[in-house]
């Protein structure tokens, strides 16, 4: 494919990838990618997980962040990765394919989740308020803003939880003092919805600060103390990302911030890098587990997902 068929390729899409094509490489005017947004709900993607949404409790699959009584049996333990399917999966991808949240607030979401939803993890803790984990906070904080939930007692926590290096590591409570670049990410992505819904605070765009600059002193992809790519993961481009962190997603992030800084030249190459002869990104990773439907390509072959995210950040890098 030449470019001009590239772009003609990812318009031919569904409505929850199609507006982000239309705003961010094409330049189109608001209304036009407002109403293609405003498809989401109605058609495709969007309107087929809203369908799986209960009624009556506001839950996916009946769990918080796994599906109910995943734990009941013990040879789910045994299978490779976990289930996607849940309520909280399920809100992070609506809400990061653009989806309006009117839908489901007409639903009373949030007071539904409020009265059904439990944490795995701890049944007690009160959905809104999250659990322990740093990513099923970070994913807690940001679908919370993005419904008008009360999570304030959320943003003190990732202040509270930080490494010393100025990350955050899901695996805090198992004794880890080191910070990891999945959940630093991770993290990061939610406060930027914060300070985007609320303004933020001193504190909070202090820790922000902090951990972008622990990413960036890594040039987003390598160790500190060597040099080496931190792991393989970091260039496995895949889509769905679910919590997996690598060059291309953190770049997006630091595109949505847009903030440039010479150490992020590796990683832009190794995007750049993975680009094909016909113009496009190959799905290269897939992490195993249920799903609703399938939103994307197998591994090996071209991803309009993965094309209009690397299309972007280098056009974004380019201007810089």
């Amino acid at each position: 494919m030449a470019p001009t068929d590239v772009v003609s390729w990812l318009l031919d899409t569904d409505p929850s990838l199609r507006w982000q094509v239309e705003r961010d490489l094409l330049d189109q005017p608001p209304e036009v990618w407002e109403a293609t947004r405003a498809r989401i709900p109605h058609e495709g993607f969007g309107a087929r997980l809203l369908d799986h949404q209960d009624p009556e409790t506001g839950l996916w699959a009946g769990g918080a962040f796994f599906p109910a009584g995943f734990f009941d049996d013990p040879e789910n333990l045994e299978l490779p990765g976990q289930p996607w399917t849940a309520t909280t999966w399920s809100l992070t991808t609506l809400r990061e394919w653009g989806m309006d949240p009117a839908p489901l607030v007409d639903r009373d979401t949030v007071a539904k989740l409020a009265e059904h939803a439990h944490w795995e993890h701890d049944p007690s803790l009160p959905y809104w308020g999250g659990e322990v984990d740093c990513c099923i906070n970070a994913m807690t904080l940001a679908n919370g803003l993005w419904l008008g939930a009360d999570v304030s007692a959320l943003p003190r926590w990732f202040v509270a939880h930080r490494m010393d290096e100025g990350g955050w590591n899901c695996e805090w409570e198992d004794g880890s003092r080191r910070a990891s670049f999945h959940s630093t990410l991770n993290v990061l992505r939610a406060l930027h919805v914060h300070e985007q819904a609320t303004g933020g605070s001193p504190v909070l765009r202090a820790a922000r600060g902090e951990a972008e600059e622990y990413l960036l002193r890594r040039r987003l992809m390598r160790r500190e103390s060597t040099g080496e790519i931190v792991g393989p993961w970091v260039e496995h481009f895949l889509y769905p990302p679910r919590h997996i962190y690598s060059a291309l997603r953190a770049l997006d992030h630091f595109r949505e911030r847009d903030l440039r800084d010479p150490r992020m030249a590796d990683a832009a190459r190794s995007v750049l890098d993975a680009q094909q002869e016909d113009g496009t990104w190959l799905q290269q990773h897939r992490l195993p587990g249920a799903v609703w439907f399938e939103v994307d390509v197998p591994v090996g072959e071209p991803s309009p997902w993965l094309t209009l995210q690397a299309l972007r950040v280098l056009r974004w890098w380019g201007e810089g």
